[in-house]
C-alpha cells in the first residue's frame, strides 16, 4: 500500500496529492512500455558530477579561459596542455556512482519498459548502472584514442599521464568526446533519431534543452506522451503531459513507492 510519507536521510517528507497523482500516471505510462529517455547533465549531478549551466556549474566558475572555449576543438589543437589540465581536473570523475535515476532507468530497461537512453552526458554512469542501449551523443570519457594510429586508451592512462598524454607511437591521445566545433557521430545520431521516432512515451530529464543539435532531436518525437523532469523550465514544458520540477533522483525513488 502506498504511503504519502517517504524516508530520506535524516528525516521524512510528505508528498502532496497532486505529486502522487503525477507519479501514478507516470507509472501507468511506463507500464505501457515503448518508452525512451532523453537526458542531460542534471541526471548526474546527484552523483557528484557538476552540470554546466547552474549557478555552481562549470560555466560559472572562473578560469583563465571560459570553460566553453577550453573544451573546443580549436583550443584542444592550439593549447593542448591547458586543455588537459582542465579536462583532468574538472571533467573526469572515475569514482562517481550511479544514482537513483540511472538505476531506475536500468531497471525499466531490464523489465522491457524502456527501449533506449539518449544522453548528452559523457560520464558512462548509465552503463555502470546496467543500461545496455545507450546512445551517447557527446561521446564518453571512458574512451580515448590515438590521433595517429587510432589505438584505444583507457581513462586511467589519461589520468596517470603527466601533462599531455601520448601513445606509444608518439601520437597525441584525444578523448572520444565531442568538443565544441565538432560534429556528432552520424551512427549515434541515426540510432537516437530512430529510437525517439518509434517511442510512444518520451521522458526528458535533467536537461535544459539549450544545447544543439542534441536538443533538436526532440523534433523527431511524434508519440503519445511527453514527460519532462527538470528543475528549471524548458521549451518542452508546454507540450508535456507530465511535468516534474523535483530532483530527478527523487522522482525515480518516489516512483517505486506508487
Amino acid at each position: 500500500m502506498f504511503t504519502p510519507f517517504l524516508a530520506f536521510e535524516g528525516g521524512m517528507y510528505e508528498m502532496n496529492e497532486k505529486y502522487v497523482g503525477k507519479l501514478q500516471r507516470f507509472r501507468e505510462l511506463l507500464e505501457e512500455g515503448n518508452a525512451v529517455f532523453f537526458g542531460g547533465a542534471g541526471v548526474s549531478t546527484e552523483s557528484g558530477i557538476p552540470d554546466f549551466r547552474s549557478t555552481d556549474g562549470l560555466y560559472n566558475q572562473q578560469y583563465a579561459y571560459p570553460p566553453e572555449y577550453i573544451i573546443s576543438h580549436s583550443f584542444f589543437n592550439a593549447n593542448t596542455k591547458e586543455f588537459y589540465r582542465f579536462y583532468k581536473d574538472k571533467m573526469l570523475f572515475p569514482e562517481a556512482k550511479p544514482n537513483a535515476c540511472h538505476c531506475g532507468l536500468a531497471q525499466l530497461e531490464k523489465e522491457g519498459k524502456l527501449n533506449a537512453i539518449v544522453t548528452q552526458n559523457i560520464d558512462g554512469l548509465h552503463q555502470k548502472a546496467g543500461s545496455k542501449t545507450v546512445f551517447e551523443l557527446h561521446g564518453s570519457v571512458w574512451r580515448n584514442y590515438c590521433i595517429k594510429c587510432k589505438k584505444s586508451h583507457t581513462m586511467s592512462e589519461i589520468t596517470a599521464s603527466k601533462g599531455i598524454p601520448y601513445c606509444e607511437c608518439g601520437g597525441l591521445i584525444k578523448p572520444d568526446v565531442v568538443l565544441y566545433e565538432e560534429g556528432l557521430d552520424d551512427e549515434v545520431v541515426r540510432g537516437s533519431i530512430s529510437a525517439i521516432a518509434k517511442a510512444d512515451t518520451l521522458i526528458v530529464g535533467g536537461t535544459s534543452l539549450v544545447v544543439y543539435p542534441a536538443a533538436g532531436l526532440l523534433e523527431y518525437f511524434h508519440g503519445k506522451h511527453l514527460v519532462v523532469i527538470n528543475r528549471t523550465p524548458t521549451f518542452a514544458d508546454a507540450n508535456a503531459e507530465l511535468l516534474f520540477t523535483e530532483n530527478i533522483g527523487q522522482v525515480f525513488n518516489d516512483l517505486k513507492k506508487v
